[in-house]
């Protein structure tokens, strides 16, 4: 179990929990009421599209030969000989036949347009490093975090509960979908050296580790910046910027960032930047229902 636990990587699960909490706050700031169902359904689904999603990164990535015995981050059960890659890919399937049950009864309950975004959101996470052309060795993983964690997401989230859009939840979508990126930002940073010499050319490979540090300090900055003009730009309660609380959890994250290249220390980071998506989206949630 602590193997499969690791394999699952529950350091990124705030990235799946933080819009399904964000735009179920925001339909119930609109209607002061939530359907509990079709929350559920979206939350589990989501966090069962993000293991699978992990495992199959661990699986592809073991196979092209991604994951070597230098690097940085925690160690990958295929690579490491811990899990046969069949059972990984097992695993995967397992995680992603669960979501689409979830995903089938949203269906049921909302509509069926539901399942082209289920089946989307699978496709993404199966190719960003598996497929003949994983986007993830393409410099575009950040560009579709921020799409599907973001954007996709917390519009979704509050589409199931009022069947509708609104400017209150696109505007979170996109404070969320920047500080989901950024988790993905630290990774690749701490990755940079090891990515660079099996050809996998991320975004940070691609601009380089200086230019990644601005990027990563220009994502929390302009996360901050969407919610301080939410309740200027839209009819959001001035509550949802409880969320600016969260601010000084930004701090450690961005200085280890700026200026450790170790592992332990960007591992750190990695933690935090979803403790900091977590304690963001939390507040952010809270906001909404008192408001």
């Amino acid at each position: 179990m602590k193997i499969w636990l690791q394999a699952a990587r529950l350091r990124t699960l705030p990235a799946a929990l933080a819009p399904v909490f964000v735009g179920t706050a925001a339909a119930y700031a609109a209607v002061e009421e939530i359907r509990w169902g079709t929350f559920l359904a979206a939350l589990f689904g989501s966090i069962f599209i993000q293991i699978g999603t992990n495992l199959a990164n661990d699986y592809s990535d073991a196979r092209r030969g991604a994951d070597t015995v230098d690097r940085l981050g925690p160690v990958r059960v295929t690579a490491a000989g811990l899990v046969t890659p069949r059972r990984v890919l097992i695993a995967t399937w397992s995680a992603f036949a669960i979501a689409v049950g979830f995903g089938l009864y949203l269906a049921f309950a909302v509509g069926p347009e539901l399942i082209a975004v289920g089946v989307a959101s699978i496709g993404a996470g199966l190719l960003y490093t598996g497929g003949p052309r994983p986007y993830g060795y393409e410099g575009l993983g950040e560009l579709f975090v921020f799409i599907f964690f973001g954007i996709v997401a917390v519009n979704g989230a509050y589409y199931v509960q009022l069947e509708a859009f609104d400017a209150v939840p696109l505007l979170l979508a996109v404070a969320v979908g920047l500080l989901s990126a950024a988790i993905l930002v630290v990774n690749n940073i701490r990755d940079i050296e090891t990515d660079a010499r099996v050809n996998k050319r991320t975004l940070a490979v691609r601009i380089g580790r200086e230019r990644t540090r601005r990027l990563f300090a220009a994502l929390l900055v302009a996360a901050f910046a969407c919610l301080a003009v939410l309740p200027l730009l839209t009819d959001a309660p001035a509550a949802a910027l409880l969320g600016l609380l969260a601010a000084p959890l930004g701090v450690a994250p961005l200085r280890a960032v700026r200026e450790r290249t170790d592992g332990p220390a960007l591992n750190g980071a990695l933690a935090a930047t979803g403790a900091f998506l977590a304690a963001w989206s939390l507040l952010v949630s809270l906001g909404l229902l008192l408001g």
